[in-house]
């Protein structure tokens, strides 16, 4: 059965300061800065980061990378610090399933950052533990979001059935986390998606020059998945909030 709609925040992923205005000025309702060239949650340097917060409207929240997921959770502990320290709104954690990613959550759960929101990103290349939402939700995360490593294999909503995508916002959901895909999506995929009443959708790839993920940005690219999505939110950083304060 299909979801109430609500609206969704647009997350536009850049890689320097002019892609980030230019998103920003189409209507993108969260800057994300990310280095595509390193990998899926490819990180960018601190001062690139904060160079992307300083020229980005301070209504339109923006989001940085830390790099894809480690075992090592004193490792991720210390990217965040670094991330939150440039002056974002909201820090992006890759995790794999399995008992170490678990351990790394509770270590971020005792971290004390600046005020700055964590968001969750599970890779699905092996396979999804809804299970993991729980140490998300306690370790203070306000939000989790679906995304591939993988670009080659195909979009998000090609891999994974719906019956799972479903489960996850359910789940989400049920522990006061927004809800968020990515993973090569492209303007064909919002309105498949906006069934599922996400809060979130990301792209990258399918905001660039041939969707090549690498390349840059393409501005009626943006702009069409803009209209896909609906009207800019008003306070897009509204559907990042959960009850738990951070």
């Amino acid at each position: 059965m299909e979801k109430t709609r609500r609206p969704v925040s647009f997350l536009a992923s850049v890689t320097n300061e002019s892609e980030a205005r230019l998103c920003a000025s189409l209507g993108a309702d969260i800057i994300d800065a990310k280095n595509p060239a390193a990998g899926a949650l490819g990180a960018l340097p601190p001062e690139r980061i904060s160079a992307i917060r300083a020229c980005v409207p301070a209504r339109i929240p923006v989001s940085a990378t830390i790099g894809d997921p480690s075992e090592d959770a004193e490792h991720v502990a210390s990217a965040a610090r670094l991330a939150a320290a440039t002056g974002v709104d909201i820090v992006k954690i890759g995790f794999w399933p399995g008992a170490a990613h678990e351990r790394t959550a509770r270590r971020l759960g005792k971290l004390a950052l600046p005020p700055v929101r964590l968001v969750a990103v599970l890779l699905v290349d092996r396979g999804l533990e809804l299970g993991l939402i729980g140490p998300l939700r306690d370790a203070g995360f306000s939000g989790v979001m679906l995304d591939t490593e993988d670009k080659g294999r195909g979009a998000l909503p090609e891999l994974v059935p719906a019956t799972i995508l479903e489960a996850f916002v359910d789940a989400a959901s049920a522990a006061g986390l927004f809800a968020g895909f990515a993973g090569s999506l492209r303007l064909e995929h919002v309105p498949y998606l906006l069934t599922f009443a996400p809060g979130v959708l990301g792209f990258r790839g399918g905001l660039c020059q041939g969707r090549a993920r690498t390349a840059g940005i393409d501005a009626a690219a943006v702009r069409a998945v803009r209209r896909a999505c609906g009207s800019p939110l008003r306070d897009a950083i509204a559907p990042l909030q959960s009850e738990r304060a951070l």
